[in-house]
């Protein structure tokens, strides 16, 4: 992936920290997806009082993009921190490796961790889900 690409996609991220709804943690998330047709789609964390109501940031994009019909996708960006103050990486939970498990071929998807546009690591799903469990194993 470019470099301007990736930077981009930090840039976007870090803008999705101001919709974040994190009254409960104050842990702050943004996301952004890219398809592989180069198309965007933000996220941030939304949580509830009930607490597993709460979505995540990963989560909220993909979403975004499956419910406009969009199916394939190249690369989610996450970044995230206490009260929007990004100091380390905040990789995808359990449940959005699994839901991108799911929608993303696990060898080619790649999940950008950034702290800043200079400050950032790529990895596979694979890499972050190594034994995962999705749709080719039914």
């Amino acid at each position: 992936m470019q470099q301007k690409m990736i930077e981009q996609m930090i840039e976007l991220a870090i803008r999705q920290l101001d919709f974040s709804y994190a009254p409960y943690s104050g842990f702050r998330v943004g996301a952004v997806l890219l398809t592989e047709e180069g198309d965007f789609y933000t996220g941030c964390n939304i949580e509830n009082a009930a607490f597993t109501p709460t979505n995540c940031a990963e989560r909220t994009a993909i979403f975004k993009a499956i419910s406009e019909g969009k199916r394939n996708f190249r690369a989610i960006c996450i970044v995230g921190g206490k009260d929007g103050v990004l100091t380390e990486y905040a990789p995808p939970c359990g449940v959005c490796r699994q839901v991108m498990m799911e929608f993303c071929d696990s060898d080619t998807f790649q999940i950008i961790l950034a702290v800043s546009k200079g400050h950032y690591d790529i990895f596979t799903l694979r890499d972050l889900m190594p034994q995962g469990f999705g749709p080719s194993n039914l």
